[in-house]
């Protein structure tokens, strides 16, 4: 299935080798979500061809994602709401438990949605006009995107719970100080060093690149007991990978690199 045929013009979409790009593209709306765009994330996470290795998720235009488009939020029942929301959790679980790692780049507004987006990702690269922010505690609301689980585990109950009693922003540099992205760099270098790190995990082996984005985060979420048994399974199946075996033969023998080099 040829992606590009396939997903709204809200999405822009694009392959460079092994590396797929997923631009944003509502710029006039601050790539504000509806539901035409967070479908067609579906859509693409959905159809990743094989020879792709990793995604990098961008915004077109001044920012990054500002969230729901609350001009085009319909009226919902109690019911319909719970039904838009696990849509959005069914979504954003396809890009974290999908075929490839993710990169999120991101630059100004990474707002309510825009950061739920961003939390689902894997590897997120900030540059120095990103901020972040969940408005939706001074707007009545609650985040139903997945925030209440994933962001938690990035920085810390305390500090969520923070953002939606408060309103409190959180600019760039704090933003990867407690963990909203891991790496921050000069305004226009976000897709530079978005593109670095993907071609470093498109290298990887497969194998690898799975346990890490399927596996580690269910044994972070397991007890010990469990999670110490599913480590040693990941690492024994891992290991017996040929990919695997022939990587540590090239380093026994001198023709791979060395940690540092």
């Amino acid at each position: 299935m040829k992606i590009t045929k396939s997903v709204p013009e809200t999405l822009q979409i694009r392959e460079e080798g092994d590396i797929l790009w997923v631009g944003l593209n509502r710029p006039d709306k601050r790539n504000a979500f509806n539901d035409e765009l967070i479908l067609g994330i579906e859509t693409v996470f959905e159809n990743i061809p094989s020879h792709i290795r990793c995604a990098i998720i961008y915004g077109i235009g001044k920012h990054f994602s500002a969230g729901l488009d609350l001009s085009e939020l319909k009226e919902r029942d109690a019911v319909q709401g719970i039904f838009h929301s696990r849509m959005w959790h069914r979504v954003l679980e396809k890009v974290q438990y999908g075929a490839v790692p993710v990169v999120a780049v991101l630059h100004g507004a990474v707002v309510g949605g825009g950061l739920e987006l961003a939390a689902a990702c894997h590897i997120r690269v900030a540059e120095k006009s990103t901020f972040y922010a969940l408005p939706e505690g001074q707007r009545g609301i609650f985040v139903g995107g997945g925030a209440a689980v994933r962001l938690p585990k990035l920085i810390g109950m305390a500090r969520m719970t923070d953002m939606m009693l408060t309103g409190r922003v959180y600019q760039a540099e704090e933003g990867e100080r407690i963990g909203l992205a891991q790496y921050l760099v000069e305004e226009g270098q976000g897709l530079e060093k978005g593109k670095e790190l993907a071609q470093k995990i498109a290298s990887n082996a497969g194998m690898t690149n799975y346990a890490l984005t399927h596996v580690l985060p269910r044994i972070a979420d397991s007890g010990q007991t469990e999670g110490l048994l599913l480590e040693s399974m990941m690492a024994a199946i891992a290991q017996s990978a040929p990919e695997a075996k022939q990587r540590l033969k090239d380093f026994l023998e001198g023709r791979a690199k060395k940690v540092g080099e």
